[in-house]
């Protein structure tokens, strides 16, 4: 083991490669200055790639009276959609309504209700549900995606996978997003802007030493330790954030985490069409069913309080019990634990409001910079992912006093890799992709323009045959598209691959991950590392 220390002073070092992180990093890198950040693990290792992969305004918390938090994400959703049209996309969301339907818990509209018209005993009136939708068409400004409309589910595609009682639906937008692609090319935007981007690579301490912080940082693979310099530090650890304060920064704070899992499960395909349900229980939860990966559907979340931030999540049996029950009380044909071709769940780092359970806590993003003595910290907690460019924002804002050189605000619609093209532009990138590379599938071009639009070219570069893209490893994945993502996005791992990068991992048998693995540990001159990681 070695030990360097850099002479270098950087502005802003960065804990955490999520999408918190990686967005900070970006924006502070496009305002000019000097970026490094680590994360221990794979970017989107943990919270950012176990979402349920929407940019949405969180129609729900309107009952909670979060309304700013709800209008900053609808706006958010059509600024980020032009950013990044070939990740994101617009989605139809179909609400069934009846009159079971019942509050979550103890929300403040259904106090207000309780209390006016106690005669409802906690249910949904569709009045309420319709007022909410015509806040939710309202509050953002919405430009690009279209309004709520009614359904009449008895002649209606989208009526006919559900139980015959549902015969009334709203439909509204929201949008859809790749959460792993996202963190990646926030990543790479950070890198190409002069931030350095460290994989693998776990602070394990920091101090406050005059103006500025001493980090330690150490190489997971190699073991190397190297100590960096920086004028301010950003602690966005996620799930750890409360224990890096404590821990590897060894200070004291009353702020506290509350760390709550949700967990999904993907079953195959349930119904045809490409539409979202949006269900609400008789417990008052709410859960959506997605189309997922053409063959399957997403189905989630669970709210549920959860331990430790190193105790990795995992969906338990009852769950995925509960997921299953749910969704049957809509489907005609029931939901089975037999459906269930693959789960995940992730920890969400709520700021501990004191609110009485898991699914009331606040969703809304808190930063609070400590300002010393000596250099400044600023700590996230909390966050959706439809709102991390304005998170990012945000901590730009409180950083600013203490790097008054930094650049105004950049990001609004400004394109992440891949990204430089039209909303309505992708069947035309398709198409166009597929005319240049005859030998392709026109599946395997969407998905490619799917993953990475303009940059699918840059990745087929001069093939004129399958053959000239390397080894295949089974469900479309080729050595060039893995050369890709090990030169271009941090990928060191199969898994990095197949549950991060692409979700092909639900396409491809255990000996084909394998055979990745060897051949991306022999082409960086490795031995295999790692047993391959298993689904969930």
């Amino acid at each position: 083991m070695s030990q360097g220390r850099g002479n270098t002073v950087i502005d802003l070092f960065v804990i955490g490669g999520g999408i918190n992180g990686c967005g900070i990093a970006r924006d502070a890198a496009g305002r000019g200055l000097r970026v490094e950040l680590a994360e221990m693990n794979d970017l989107a290792w943990a919270t950012s790639s176990a979402s349920t992969k929407l940019f949405h305004g969180g129609l729900r918390y309107l009952e909670y009276f979060e309304i700013r938090l709800v209008r900053e994400a609808l706006i958010e959703r059509e600024t980020l959609l032009r950013a990044m049209p070939h990740i994101s996309w617009p989605m139809r969301f179909v609400l069934p309504y009846h009159r079971d339907m019942r509050f979550e818990g103890e929300t403040p509209t259904s106090r207000i209700l309780n209390l006016v018209m106690p005669w409802m005993k906690g249910r949904r009136p569709a009045w309420l549900i319709r007022l909410g939708l015509f806040l939710y068409d309202h509050l953002g400004g919405r430009k690009i995606l279209p309004a709520t409309s009614t359904l009449d589910l008895r002649k209606t595609p989208e009526g006919a996978p559900l139980k015959d009682k549902f015969t009334r639906a709203y439909e509204y937008s929201d949008c859809w997003i790749e959460d792993s692609r996202l963190v990646v090319l926030n990543a790479r935007d950070a890198s190409a802007r002069g931030a350095r981007i460290r994989t693998r690579t776990r602070v394990q301490s920091a101090e406050r030493a005059g103006d500025l912080w001493q980090v330690t940082l150490k190489d997971q693979e190699t073991g190397i330790t190297e100590v960096v310099q920086a004028r301010a530090l950003v602690n966005a650890a996620g799930p750890w954030v409360k224990d890096v304060i404590s821990g590897t920064l060894r200070l004291n704070s009353a702020e506290g985490v509350r760390l709550v899992r949700g967990s999904h499960i993907v079953t195959h395909r349930l119904f045809d069409h490409d539409k979202c349900y949006f269900f609400q229980g008789t417990d008052g939860r709410i859960i959506f069913a997605i189309p997922y990966e053409g063959d399957f559907t997403l189905i989630g979340t669970t709210d549920a309080e959860h331990g430790q931030a190193d105790s990795r999540p995992e969906c338990t049996p009852e769950e995925a019990e509960y997921l299953c029950r749910f969704a049957s009380e809509y489907f005609q044909t029931p939901v089975t634990r037999a459906d269930i071709v693959w789960t995940y769940s992730g920890v969400r780092p709520l700021y501990d409001d004191g609110a009485k359970s898991a699914t009331a806590a606040t969703r809304d993003y808190v930063l609070t910079l400590a300002e010393g003595p000596g250099a400044p910290l600023l700590n996230i907690f909390g966050g959706k992912i439809t709102t991390y460019r304005k998170l990012a924002e945000a901590a730009l804002a409180k950083l600013r006093p203490f790097f008054p050189e930094a650049g105004a605000d950049w990001t609004a619609g400004v394109a992440l890799p891949g990204g430089n093209f039209p909303v309505d532009g992708f069947d035309s990138l398709t198409e166009s992709l597929h005319r240049a590379y005859p030998f392709l599938t026109a599946a395997g071009a969407r998905r490619l323009v799917r993953a990475y639009g303009t940059e699918a070219q840059d990745i087929l570069g001069q093939a004129r045959e399958a053959a000239d893209l390397g080894p295949d490893f089974g469900a479309g994945l080729t050595g060039a598209e893995v050369r890709w993502q090990m030169d271009h996005e941090y990928a060191r791992t199969a898994a990095d691959v197949v549950w991060r990068r692409t979700r092909l991992g639900l396409k491809m048998t255990e000996a084909q991950i394998a055979a990745l693995d060897d051949w991306m540990q022999h082409e960086r001159g490795l031995d295999r590392a790692a047993p391959v990681a298993a689904k969930g």
